[in-house]
């Protein structure tokens, strides 16, 4: 799209927007008093809407670049006295030309917080899983979930967030209550940031300071606090609720949520980075037994993690991690390292990324590690790959095989993913 500067004044008058009568004094040598667009180049010049070059001329006949246009555009962004229908046409402008936008550092998001403060992402995602230990039969699974992710704006530092999950079972389509069909509000959380500086209150994600995390893929409610620049240190203290996502299998007690705090260090250093981190916790129903010679754990977790990674270049990582809770008798131990090749951006059709890892997951190490190919304590090798089919539409699958940590019989899991993010 090119337009000259004059014509595009058709839309400046528009985008100006600030006042109803044009007063101004004309800076531009190149544009004449009986020029028909005389009045509106004076007023977006003072208002800031347009610069002109330092000749002290408009060259309002050339045609400009959706570079220059986007220029314009932001400029009438940040105008606040705008009437509701400039307001509209600003919209559509900042619509059509949202690449540009995002490339001179304005997102096009203000506009939607100028107009309702709230901003809608989420995503529709199908994921299939069959899982299979010796032995016992074959465990196969489908499901489709929903996710909405509102943000609304307090003001420029804090905002309130949060996340609503609606999943399906494929296989039951029946409409009864007993189906287990369920919408859940999984978080809401209010967050401040600042110049390394952050803080959450509320309900909300807990994963570790880094993208496989062996302890932490879940939420808790309480309150959070991260400061630092290349050396950050996160600190958590509340609650987490250990009866329906943990991949723990604890003992239900009188009370399913158990008591958090935590401690984590990440450090990052050009192609390097690491984590270290504790964690405690306590719950009455941490105390269980499954059977095992000392199979068995107090009502309190203590449990230390290590991480690092390492990025050879624009390609190939290469990550690990380690956990142990001090408190367990067996099964207290996860680790895992990870050799990553590419990977999927979810807004370039084409690309894609494949990965070789070895997990090792304790039952009484790990909470709900950040791991789709593992199964509860087990150990084993796993693969996996994913690919954008379209843009925002990524597909993954991940498979692993190895053995069950207690009795040494074969553990198998697939999985397959395919995700619509919008």
């Amino acid at each position: 799209m090119k337009k000259t500067l004059v014509s595009a004044l058709t839309t400046a008058l528009v985008v100006g927007a600030a006042s109803t009568t044009f007063a101004a004094a004309n800076p531009f040598s190149d544009v004449p008093a009986d020029h028909w667009a005389y009045d509106a180049v004076s007023q977006l010049a003072a208002d800031g809407v347009i610069e002109g070059y330092g000749d002290t001329t408009f060259k309002g006949d050339r045609n400009i670049t959706r570079y220059e246009m986007a220029q314009m555009i932001a400029k009438a962004m940040a105008k606040t006295n705008v009437g509701s229908n400039d307001k509209a046409l600003i919209d559509k402008l900042a619509a059509e030309f949202s690449d540009e936008l995002n490339n001179l550092g304005v997102r096009v998001a203000n506009l939607e917080k100028n107009a309702d403060k709230v901003k809608w992402n989420g995503e529709a995602r199908y994921t299939y899983t069959s899982t299979r230990y010796e032995d016992v039969k074959r465990a196969n699974k489908d499901e489709m979930l929903l996710r909405l992710e509102p943000t609304a704006e307090v003001n420029a530092n804090w905002h309130v967030k949060a996340r609503l999950d609606a999943s399906t079972n494929m296989k039951d389509d029946a409409t009864f209550s007993g189906n287990t069909d369920k919408v859940s509000l999984k978080r809401v959380w209010a967050q401040g940031d600042y110049k390394n500086f952050q803080t959450k209150l509320g309900k909300f994600g807990i994963a570790t300071a880094y993208d496989k995390s062996l302890m932490f893929n879940d939420e808790a409610s309480g309150a959070a606090v991260t400061f630092g620049n290349k050396l950050k240190a996160t600190v958590f203290a509340g609650r987490i609720n250990l009866a329906n996502d943990t991949k723990m299998k604890l003992a239900t007690g009188d009370d399913d949520a158990a008591n958090l705090q935590s401690l984590a260090l990440t450090y990052g250093l050009g192609k390097a980075s690491g984590t270290a981190a504790y964690y405690r916790m306590d719950a009455e129903n941490f105390k269980t037994t499954t059977g095992y010679a000392n199979d068995k754990t107090e009502d309190e977790l203590g449990a230390w993690e290590v991480a690092g990674s390492y990025r050879f270049d624009k390609n190939v990582a290469l990550g690990g991690a380690y956990i142990k809770n001090e408190k367990a008798d067996s099964f207290n131990k996860s680790g895992m390292v990870q050799l990553d090749y590419k990977g999927a951006q979810k807004v370039n059709k084409g690309t894609w990324g494949a990965y070789v890892a070895y997990r090792h997951i304790g039952k009484f190490a790990s909470i709900d590690p950040n791991t789709d190919d593992v199964l509860n304590n087990t150990k084993g090798w796993a693969v996996g790959a994913n690919y954008t089919l379209f843009k925002n539409t990524v597909a993954n699958i991940k498979y692993f095989n190895g053995e069950q940590l207690g009795n040494g019989k074969d553990a198998e899991k697939l999985f397959g993913r395919v995700e619509f993010f919008f």
